[in-house]
């Protein structure tokens, strides 16, 4: 079996510094120094590591943390593995030789996502609640029982609520001894993650995947085509997970299909207004058949702990008085199902924003790769009909449309202002 970093794709730099802190974090825990608090290196007011009161040190005077901090911060585009690496660098801190190796069962278990001291947060609707954020730092400040290390990931950290970051930066500014948190975000922007936790992290960014790389990882670890491999890696443009999908799933690669004939499709008003509805309509149908299976799943077991199908006294009165607890389910259930719309969407934008550039740097003779390998053909008409200035204008307008949504704009009016925009150049 590879080592836990194997699918960080094209990010050897950032590979290179967690190596590092895992050995570092290895370190403290051989010295000794994690039972005196605080024994780790903090995160400086720019992210720099500073000194903080330390236990013992190494053999040669070494301070065994000095690789190692409390709180990190993973950045980069969608696809670049923000995900990814926090979960490979909480496997290595788990990992008995303390380098990710990928075979002991603090690496196993963590990567399979049953480690009893990772805890992983994946946001399934619109946000990260307070009482979510509260209940999982009290947790979080137990002993590891595995003897190593607490550590809590929080993937999409840019989902906090301004209540549930409150709580996440108490529990960072006074960290347990014995605690990590990992933390996701795009950027290091006040929109995405509060500047004040930002001040307490450190920051590792990460960087679009070339394509190469990612079409490599498919060959290797998936055994795709390496024909495949490569149309699908540059039309997912470095999103290792997208280009898996694109290679795997005929039903992606037919949404793609559908996305990628809307600039066709666009010969007048109504046919605008005819696209828009085609393409939320799709984005809803992915996102009901991402749900569906889990939702009903949930509901059954719900239903199953509260008694139904009871025949016992007071079997029914239960189910009764169980209301609540499954409207609160519905509630978190329909939250979920929007974010899964709004993340189809969002592909289907992309898809189309990659469309325009290929335009706009065939319009300017630049000399680039399309992304859409097997719409060029199309894109290079589009470049002789708007030339550069009027691609540029599409491309903006696609870019918009994913701004509004990400403001919370209803999908349905931002893609309608969208399709007349282009419409229109």
């Amino acid at each position: 079996m590879p080592d836990v970093f194997a699918d960080l794709v094209g990010q050897d730099e950032a590979v290179a510094e967690l190596r590092r802190a895992a050995a570092a974090a290895s370190a403290v825990l051989r010295a000794g120094a994690a039972d005196r608090a605080p024994a780790l290196i903090a995160a400086g007011p720019a992210g720099d590591a500073e000194s903080a009161p330390a236990g013992d040190a190494a053999p040669g005077g070494v301070d065994p943390s000095a690789g190692m901090t409390h709180a990190w911060i993973f950045t980069g585009p969608p696809g670049s593995g923000r995900s990814v690496a926090a979960r490979a660098f909480a496997a290595a801190l788990q990992c008995v030789h303390g380098t990710g190796c990928g075979e002991c069962p603090g690496c196993r278990t963590t990567m399979g996502g049953t480690h009893a001291d990772v805890r992983l947060v994946v946001p399934e609707g619109l946000s990260i609640g307070v009482s979510e954020m509260r209940a999982l730092v009290l947790r979080a400040a137990s002993t590891p029982s595995g003897g190593r290390w607490q550590v809590v990931v929080i993937e999409d950290a840019d989902r906090l609520t301004e209540a549930a970051g409150n709580a996440l930066l108490k529990a960072i500014e006074e960290p347990p001894p014995r605690t990590v948190f990992l933390l996701c975000a795009p950027s290091t922007h006040p929109d995405d993650i509060s500047v004040t936790i930002r001040s307490r992290c450190r920051v590792v960014p990460l960087r679009q995947p070339p394509a190469a790389a990612v079409a490599e990882v498919l060959v290797r670890r998936d055994g795709i085509a390496p024909d495949v491999a490569q149309w699908a890696a540059a039309a997912a443009q470095g999103h290792v997970g997208r280009a898996r999908r694109l290679a795997r799933d005929p039903e992606a690669r037919k949404r793609r299909e559908a996305v990628l004939a809307v600039p066709r499709r666009l010969t007048g008003v109504g046919a605008a207004f005819d696209a828009a509805s085609a393409l939320i309509e799709a984005a809803e149908a992915e996102a009901e058949a991402s749900v569906t299976e889990a939702d009903t799943a949930e509901r059954a077991a719900l239903e199953t702990a509260l008694g139904a199908g009871g025949t016992g006294r007071g079997a029914a009165g239960a189910i009764r008085g169980a209301a609540g607890q499954l409207k609160e389910l519905e509630k978190r259930q329909k939250s979920r199902a929007t974010r899964a719309q709004r993340d189809a969407l969002d592909r289907a934008l992309v898809d189309l924003a990659g469309f325009y550039r290929d335009s706009l740097t065939m319009a300017l003779g630049a000399p680039v790769a399309p992304v859409h390998t097997d719409t060029a053909a199309l894109a290079g008409a589009g470049a002789q009909k708007w030339d550069a200035e009027g691609a540029l204008r599409r491309l903006e307008a696609v870019l918009a449309c994913r701004a509004a949504i990400e403001a919370n704009v209803k999908p349905r009016i931002a893609v309608e202002a969208m399709m007349l925009a282009l419409w229109k150049g």
